[in-house]
């Protein structure tokens, strides 16, 4: 079963688009072991495990990836992660790329750019879009 598993992981993975993250220094919130998953006549999927670098409990956190095709940007998209990210706590989530068609040789960033914290109406917010150029810049396709 393992060796089935194994084999199908690496069908989805096939001709994924290329994904790497960013991060506002001050970011609550970090994105690790980032991974596009498509499948066939379906959108893909950014998997990720998003880890609380606090110790307050935090509410709610967006999101928002960055298409660049041939280094130009094509598209952003944001969604909400997993609600309730306990103080220093991991949890694995996804998001569906379908605002945008995209491409294998496409580069994909992702990062966090809004969190909450739990009891508070105060949000953290980050402008992460010239990180994102950057990084982008940084791991051409060809």
């Amino acid at each position: 079963m393992p060796l089935a598993a194994a084999v199908l992981m690496s069908t989805l993975i096939a001709g994924a688009a290329e994904v790497s993250t960013v991060q506002a220094p001050d970011s609550p919130v970090r994105l690790d072991h980032v991974a596009i998953l498509t499948a066939a006549d379906a959108p893909p999927v950014l998997l990720y495990a998003a880890t609380n670098l606090t110790g307050d409990q935090l509410d709610e956190f967006t999101v928002m990836a960055f298409v660049f095709r041939q280094g130009v940007l094509k598209a952003r998209q944001v969604a909400p992660g997993r609600r309730t990210l306990d103080a220093h706590g991991t949890k694995y989530s996804a998001m569906v790329l379908d605002g945008f068609p995209i491409e294998p040789t496409d580069v994909i960033v992702v990062g966090v750019n809004q969190a909450q914290r739990v009891g508070s109406d105060a949000w953290w917010r980050a402008e992460l879009q010239e990180a994102a150029e950057g990084a982008a810049t940084k791991r051409p396709k060809q």
